[in-house]
């Protein structure tokens, strides 16, 4: 890491996350210039980026050699009122709170309250959506059933594919050109909305080249008053890539990555589309960028892994929008989950890992920074030095790159409908969700409590935490095991079709009141098929539901089967009361139900074989189900930091578990009951069918002496490969010692750099809440394989 590289990392990190009200001003300031006045929603909405990218103000840091920022400093985080107004009170929890808070100014807080505020309040999205949904859906909501992401944040989670790259926003506009000359209005009864949609695609490019130019003609003036002869060079190499690109396809690695950073700062300015957009495969898309410029001279490796640095403290410097409430809980982090794909396969089939793949793991590892989070694709045609290479970096305790199957995900995915060639060029965002880069619209819609529906249907339907009848009233009086597990499957059938009924009306507010003219055209098909992404434009449009807590519903299940109904230890009645209790006063029971009863992740088949059983009946419930989009719904298995959440909402649970305590996290077992290694976690974990999901994630942890030695790392390589050729879809590590946890915990003012490993990202374990410390705290530490 160069000094200048080690300065610009250091000030992103001392950085201190605020609101910014810049982004809320300037499109109230459109709006209410009368601009918009009648012009169709799509044109209101470019002209209203084009309004806000131009007046914007610019940022620059000193011996930066990528530019560009969301807001007008490192970590100064706009609004999307049009999404989600925030109010008073939301400011100031933002500003005070002790974990992931966003300090606001005097001036931002005047300016969104006085500007903002009035003009929005009653008209964002988030008010629409409570507006549209039904009682039972608010009332599951409530209930912790299920949570919604598009209820402050705007569908996304999409990946750039490769094509941007090879053809700058000037082509994209000749094609929309092509698009509009070629519409049928005689025939076409969408031609009028086609044309208005592909006329704001139009508007949103050129609101991205002028941003582009105003930044070339800023370093310009930079590199005038600039008196370091070096730096004065480089100011003005830097104005003349912003003049070529992203209006041009870049020709340089230097320009490549200013080019994607453009777009990348163009579509989280347009809305925040869940946080994570981002360039995905990059080790493809920057490679013949890198070998062409090391075979003419123009870079070293060394100069590359400096410009990459530097590109990659821009993704620091952008926290995730600041959140309140339920999707606060869901997803507590300042990480926006843009995930650098490394590895993998070609199109054709082949190993993609060549040179540069390396160049960005030892980026990862001299980096180390939070964002952009990594992973490695590893397929069996991926060496055995590549895998070892990123599991090297793991033992350092980073928590990154996480690791995925490569050949999974394609087999996923053309499952799922797509193109051989589309899903190979694919592969995972977010946390783990699989996707086709650059040619799918993949929306995740929200966690979804699979151990909350139990607690419903042990009592009937009714919840006790919210005093009201949320579900089926089924009586709760099973006499056999089968009939406890066909209630279940009611309970979880009646709260999918809930969930979907609110999935479909929300897909629709978007597509009809928030189009994303820019993110449309970088997405294949947006452009030939005159549509927005958000109302099916992109050539594959999927939405994700994601279970959560399969080794907790598991374990729970396993207990009633074992010892209500197989060996008659309790009753069912006795089982409600000791759970309406919290164990108090059943110290012996809970013993039984914790140490005495088969627990899901050590590959037996008596607790895993529920493990399929509910996997089962959650994919009959979701998969296929229609969206709005012309594509489907589908399920993955992950849960960021909705596990805490949902376990909070939950009481005492016949597992063991007490009340409030967070749930087993993705597809790993309960924290703390895999007691057979883990090699019996991932045979467990395997009995599911991954094939059949769009993602699953599971968490291991090892001691740092294990993972510090050849044979570990060896030992750990075949325990990837092994789960692999089970079709797990991937698996991620954390190596710490429980002893630095805790001590970390008593001193965090000593620890500020501690990262662990939470869900499908990384992040700092003091800046995590308590309850989410101790659920990784918890999790079994393996001393080897």
């Amino acid at each position: 890491m160069t000094e200048r590289i080690k300065m610009l990392r250091e000030q992103s990190l001392n950085a201190v996350p605020t609101v910014s009200s810049e982004r809320g001003v300037l499109l109230t300031e459109f709006y209410q210039s009368g601009a918009a006045d009648g012009l169709s929603v799509p044109v209101q909405r470019a002209k209203a980026f084009y309004y806000i990218m131009d007046k914007k103000e610019l940022c620059f840091h000193d011996g930066e050699l990528i530019v560009g920022e969301r807001g007008p400093s490192a970590k100064a985080t706009p609004t999307y009122p049009e999404v989600c107004i925030h109010s008073e009170q939301d400011l100031d929890m933002l500003d005070s709170r002790e974990k992931v808070f966003f300090k606001v100014g005097d001036k931002d807080r005047k300016d969104h309250l006085e500007k903002v505020y009035p003009h929005w309040h009653g008209k964002s999205h988030r008010e629409k959506v409570m507006l549209h949904m039904t009682e039972e859906w608010k009332n599951a909501y409530a209930a912790g059933v299920f949570t919604e992401f598009q209820e402050q944040r705007a569908p996304g989670h999409t990946v750039l594919g490769e094509k941007v790259f090879r053809t700058g926003l000037n082509g994209l506009k000749e094609e929309i050109a092509d698009a509009i000359a070629a519409l049928d209005f005689y025939n076409d009864p969408e031609a009028f909305d086609k044309k208005e949609e592909l006329t704001a695609m139009d508007i949103a490019a050129d609101a991205v080249i002028n941003y582009a130019e105003r930044h070339a003609d800023a370093l310009r003036g930079l590199a005038e008053l600039e008196t370091d002869e070096k730096r004065k060079l480089e100011l003005q190499e830097m104005s003349a890539i912003c003049s070529r690109v992203p209006a041009n396809a870049p020709e340089t690695f230097w320009e490549a990555l200013q080019f994607y950073w453009f777009l990348h700062v163009g579509v989280i300015t347009e809305t925040n589309p869940w946080d994570s957009f981002n360039p995905g495969r990059l080790d493809q898309h920057l490679y013949p960028f890198y070998s062409n410029d090391m075979d003419t001279g123009a870079i070293t490796e060394e100069s590359a892994k400096e410009l990459l640095g530097s590109f990659w403290i821009k993704f620091n410097n952008h926290p995730a929008p600041p959140k309140v409430g339920v999707t606060a809980k869901e997803s507590n982090t300042y990480t926006d989950f843009a995930l650098i794909n490394v590895g993998g396969l070609k199109a054709d089939g082949s190993n993609a890992v060549n040179d540069f793949s390396y160049v960005l793991l030892d980026v990862i590892e001299e980096m180390r920074l939070l964002q952009p989070s990594s992973m490695v694709q590893i397929s069996k045609k991926t060496p055995d030095r590549f895998l070892k290479r990123a599991l090297n970096i793991i033992k350092t305790g980073f928590g990154q790159p996480s690791i995925f199957n490569s050949d999974a995900i394609v087999q996923e995915l053309v499952r799922q409908g797509k193109d051989i060639v589309d899903a190979r060029n694919g592969g995972a965002s977010g946390c783990v969700e699989s996707g086709a880069f650059g040619t799918e619209s993949y929306i995740l819609s929200g966690y979804f409590n699979l151990t909350k529906i139990l607690e419903l249907t042990l009592y009937g339907g009714y919840d006790k935490r919210t005093e009201k009848q949320v579900g089926l009233n089924i009586e709760p009086d099973f006499n056999t095991f089968e009939e406890l597990m066909a209630a279940y499957e009611k309970q979880l059938n009646y709260f999918i079709d809930i969930k979907i009924r609110g999935n479909n009306v929300i897909e629709r507010l978007y597509a009809e009141h928030i189009p994303v003219p820019f993110l449309s055209i970088l997405v294949e098909d947006c452009i030939s098929k005159g549509k927005d992404y958000n109302d099916g434009g992109a050539r594959y449009n999927t939405t994700y539901i994601q279970g959560v807590g399969l080794g907790s519903i598991t374990d729970s299940l396993t207990s009633l089967r074992y010892n209500v109904y197989d060996k008659e230890r309790v009753s069912l009645k006795q089982m409600r009361e000791i759970l309406d209790a919290d164990f108090d006063g059943y110290d012996d029971e809970r013993i039984m139900f914790l140490e005495d009863t088969p627990k899901y992740g050590n590959d037996d088949d008596y607790a895993d074989e529920l493990s399929v059983q509910v996997f089962e009946m959650f994919y009959e419930a979701v998969n296929e189900r229609p969206n709005t989009k012309g594509g489907h719904h589908r399920i993955n298995m992950l849960p960021t930091t909705s596990h805490v959440y949902f376990g909070s909402v939950i009481g005492a649970t016949p597992d063991g578990r007490k009340a409030k305590i967070p749930l087993s996290e993705g597809i790993s077992p309960v924290q703390g009951s895999d007691r057979n290694g883990p090699t019996s976690v991932i045979k467990s974990a395997s009995k599911i069918d991954h094939i059949r999901t769009g993602g699953t994630l599971l968490n291991q942890r090892f001691s740092v002496d294990f993972m510090h030695t050849y044979e570990g790392i060896d030992k750990v390589a075949n325990l990837v490969r092994s789960y692999f050729k089970l079709d797990g879809h991937h698996i991620q590590f954390n190596v710490m010692n429980v002893d630095k946890l805790r001590e970390a915990q008593k001193k965090p003012e000593n620890y500020r750099d501690l990262i662990v490993r939470v869900a499908g990202y990384s992040d700092y374990f003091v800046d995590i809440t308590e309850e989410l410390q101790e659920e990784i705290i918890k999790r079994t530490e393996h001393e080897g394989v």
